[in-house]
């Protein structure tokens, strides 16, 4: 695999965390299922769902 491209395959977040992209999750070509933010293949963990279905 290339090396990561800023701000197409990552970028950094308010806490100075790297955050993937949707395009580099679709390019590595699998779920990791880890709950990525931006996670293509449909994979929420279920503390997100669970604090998502909170705040309706």
């Amino acid at each position: 695999m290339q090396p990561l491209k800023e701000g197409e395959d990552f970028y950094w977040n308010e806490q100075g965390l790297m955050v993937f992209t949707a395009k580099y999750h679709l390019k590595r070509g699998y779920c990791c299922q880890n709950g990525c933010r931006h996670c293509p293949y449909g994979f929420r963990k279920k503390l997100q769902k669970a604090e998502e279905d909170k705040a309706k």
